[in-house]
């Protein structure tokens, strides 16, 4: 089970990570507003806990953005405050539960139990952009009732991609994100592992609806467009 926590007090980070990791959660950290909603809208999570008071992107703007998105994963606010008003705003906008600090980890386990019940106990693990679905336990693609299993760079770059579809992404922003390095103009593994992906994606499309469906922008990067 994999856990976003955007929190900025580092004392109450680390006691949720420390709790949460003894339980077999995997969880991944990030101390204020932009950098929890770029996590949250690049990467899959099952659960998002997030602080309502955040630097430079309160949890409340963070949390409408993801809703506005389309991003449903299930989110539990953590606030210090005492008004009802910041949690009945916070729930009126697409949040499913709301803790008070100081709390215990039990609760917390509890409440993240909770909402992945009310949420059917599936796991937000499928990705889907118009015929393709990508299954990010499985690292599996799927089109037409076919299946194609990716590599772990295909993969990421891939869900990458797909999270951001419509949206033209740079080749150092691809390498950045799937390789973990800065741009580097004389590499051309974001291209070959491209290529890769298209060969899947045609291996699937028999009938030929999703070909092209990762678009060249010449001199920038890629695009996935929905077909």
């Amino acid at each position: 089970m994999h856990i976003l926590l955007v929190e900025d007090e580092q004392k109450i980070a680390d006691f949720i990570c420390e709790g949460l990791r003894a339980r077999n959660f995997t969880v991944t950290h990030c101390a204020d507003g932009h950098r929890g909603y770029e996590a949250a809208s690049q990467n899959v999570f099952d659960v998002i806990i997030l602080d309502i008071m955040l630097p430079g992107r309160d949890g409340l703007d963070v949390l409408r953005s993801l809703r506005q998105a389309g991003i449903d994963t299930p989110v539990i606010l953590l606030t210090a405050r005492n008004e009802l008003g910041d949690r009945v705003q916070g729930l009126e906008m697409g949040a499913d539960d709301y803790l008070a600090k100081p709390f215990y980890v039990e609760e917390l386990n509890a409440r993240i139990q909770a909402v992945l019940r009310r949420h059917g106990g599936t796991p937000r693990h499928l990705v889907r952009v118009g015929s393709l679905e990508l299954d990010c336990i499985n690292r599996t693609l799927c089109c037409q009732e076919q299946t194609t299993e990716l590599s772990s760079r295909e993969f990421s770059l891939l869900e990458y991609l797909m999270r951001s579809p419509g949206q033209v992404l740079t080749r150092g922003q691809l390498l950045e994100h799937v390789w973990g390095y800065d741009f580097d103009p004389c590499t051309n593994v974001v291209d070959v592992c491209i290529k890769r992906i298209r060969r899947k994606i045609d291996s699937l499309d028999s009938a030929g609806k999703m070909a092209g469906v990762i678009e060249s922008v010449r001199g920038t990067g890629y695009r996935l467009s929905p077909r």
